[in-house]
């Protein structure tokens, strides 16, 4: 029974290395205009990851102008990321840090972490 479940698996993604809540990533997200298709960045701090297998997602939260907060979730083993790069580890004590929400300016702020 395990063999069939697994055969409907998406493949992993190469291109997304191990993240941690707290990094701050870059993603680059394939996006589909019309007949035409274009790289697309989203910079931020990871939030939270649900580890559900083929499911598995993260969530990435960064502050667009005028403040606003846009958070956006990805797919693991999506074929739509063409990359993600990890620029900073940051030192948290959470798994999920949805006190950022409500955070602006200095506050919102994360320990860098340096190993």
């Amino acid at each position: 029974m395990s063999d069939i479940l697994t055969a409907y698996d998406a493949p992993v993604n190469p291109n997304i290395p191990d993240l941690r809540t707290g990094d701050m990533v870059s993603v680059h997200v394939k996006i589909k205009e019309g007949n035409r298709e274009r790289i697309q960045e989203f910079k931020g701090v990871v939030l939270y990851q649900h580890n559900n297998g083929n499911n598995s997602s993260f969530t990435v939260r960064r502050v667009a102008s005028n403040g606003i907060g846009v958070e956006r979730t990805f797919l693991l083993r999506s074929p739509r990321i063409e990359k993600v790069v990890v620029e900073r580890h940051s030192k948290v004590r959470r798994s999920r840090l949805y006190f950022l929400r409500e955070r602006s300016g200095k506050s919102a702020r994360l320990k860098q972490k340096f190993n």
